[in-house]
């Protein structure tokens, strides 16, 4: 099953607090939803264990994740891969930081995710409902994060 969102954040931070933030492994593994263990490997790579529950669908994920920054295109894509209790998923998300103006910066967002399993079983609204919210709620954790 595939699934895919966008969507945008204003951060009230200028691109090189925001920049710093998310090419940090840390930073961007503990803005995961429902996150249990963040893992850095190198700049650019992590495991993360997440908290799932789609429908009746509930245990651990545990994910790869690879940083693909591009500083002079002001853009980051990440790399997703992993699953848990006999389900699959492969995500590629990223964010285009765009200057909002007054020291802001707008992360405009997108993510294209596909799923195996039996987390692809529980049906296509619930599935993609629970994706959307779980993107915007880890892009919303990056706003609350930087405005803190």
């Amino acid at each position: 099953m595939n699934i895919q969102h966008s969507g945008e954040e204003k951060i009230p931070v200028g691109f090189d607090g925001v920049w710093a933030f998310v090419t940090d492994p840390e930073s961007v593994g503990r803005c995961f939803p429902e996150v249990l263990d963040v893992t850095v490997q190198d700049p650019t790579h992590f495991e993360t264990t997440v908290k799932v529950g789609v429908g009746p669908v509930r245990g651990k994920f545990k994910l790869k994740v690879e940083l693909l920054p591009d500083r002079p295109k002001r853009r980051l894509d990440m790399k997703i891969s992993g699953g848990g209790f006999g389900s699959t998923v492969d995500l590629l998300a990223g964010a285009d930081l765009v200057d909002a103006g007054d020291g802001a910066t707008l992360l405009k967002w997108s993510g294209q995710a596909e799923a195996r399993g039996p987390i692809a079983a529980v049906g296509g609204r619930v599935l993609d409902a629970q994706a959307e919210k779980m993107i915007a709620q880890a892009f919303g954790n990056v706003r609350q994060q930087l405005s803190a």
